[in-house]
């Protein structure tokens, strides 16, 4: 079931929430389709977790409309409950319960019959790798395993919508890895997920993203769409010694838009790819050595980078 008004799984316009003075979520709008997978990205504390929550209805707006399948987010929030999937951060599990037992609570919550949680019990267990472990308690488990339990337990009642909270929060990349496959799987199968993460590479898994930042989205759309729009000019890397002498003159130098220090390299945004001979010619000075240095095309951060030090200026100009 989708809204028959609006055709999205999910439609959100102007929604805020406060908490006393603190404005967690600032009048944001966005809509998800049917069936895709749409990622909302910010670092901790942009809003994400909030903005999750009131679409589960499990909190209530201040002020805006919301609506998940067509209901009504602040007044019809148990029609919403009884449609989705919902994985937290802790991946939603019962620690001190078993494998099994984890399994037939989440089946019973969501009033799944016996007959059909005997069978998807089955398909939880091979899915997640724990045939073998289904009387093992819940919190001795590895965080990959964790993780998958958690996924099957949200996916038991055959939810038209699944949300995940930061999923792979803790997990290890090979673990990461085997988890967007299954996430890929679900939405081939018509399911609509909405993710939340601070990690911008599997962020480019997505469909769609919004972009969130101290409550506010600040833009959303296709990842290759949104490197397109918001990287002007031409970027290059350098690996440069020592950086931060680097970075104080590369700074101050007119051409430059942005400079940005990606762990042992220097990502540097110019006006036009000609600007790279003025930039060797500019560090060419004593006790400066580059390694090298090459034209390259600019990723998801980068481009919420520059969104970030655009916004940081609208607040400055205010």
């Amino acid at each position: 079931m989708q809204d028959k008004n609006h055709g999205c799984a999910i439609f959100v316009k102007d929604i805020t929430k406060r908490f006393e003075s603190f404005t967690a979520v600032d009048r944001i709008s966005f809509s998800v389709s049917p069936g895709e997978i749409f990622g909302f990205i910010g670092p901790n504390g942009a809003g994400k977790s909030t903005t999750i929550r009131m679409l589960c209805g499990l909190i209530t707006p201040t002020s805006g409309i919301g609506k998940v399948l067509g209901f009504e987010i602040d007044s019809e929030a148990e029609k919403i409950k009884s449609r989705i999937g919902y994985m937290s951060q802790k991946f939603s599990l019962y620690e001190d319960l078993t494998v099994d037992e984890n399994v037939e609570f989440f089946g019973d919550i969501y009033g799944v019959s016996p007959k059909d949680l005997a069978v998807r019990k089955k398909s939880i267990l091979a899915t997640a790798g724990l045939n073998e472990r289904k009387n093992a308690m819940t919190g001795e488990l590895a965080a990959g395993f964790k993780q998958r339990l958690a996924l099957g337990c949200a996916m038991i009642h055959k939810p038209d919508i699944l949300f995940m909270d930061e999923p792979t929060s803790g997990v290890d990349p090979v673990s990461r890895r085997l988890f967007w496959e299954l996430i890929n799987g679900i939405a081939s199968e018509g399911v609509t997920v909405f993710v939340t993460t601070h990690n911008l590479d599997e962020a480019e898994r997505c469909d769609r993203l919004a972009l969130m930042y101290e409550g506010k989205l600040i833009a959303a759309g296709r990842s290759k769409h949104l490197k397109e729009q918001h990287i002007e000019g031409s970027l290059f890397e350098l690996s440069i010694q020592p950086i931060a002498k680097a970075v104080e003159l590369l700074t101050s130098l007119p051409y430059i838009r942005n400079v940005t220090v990606w762990g042992s390299k220097v990502h540097v945004l110019v006006e036009n790819s000609e600007n790279g001979e003025s930039i060797r010619r500019n560090l060419a000075l004593p006790g400066i050595s580059i390694d090298s240095m090459e034209l390259i095309p600019p990723s998801l951060e980068d481009a919420f980078i520059a969104l970030v030090e655009k916004e940081k200026r609208k607040v400055l100009h205010v």
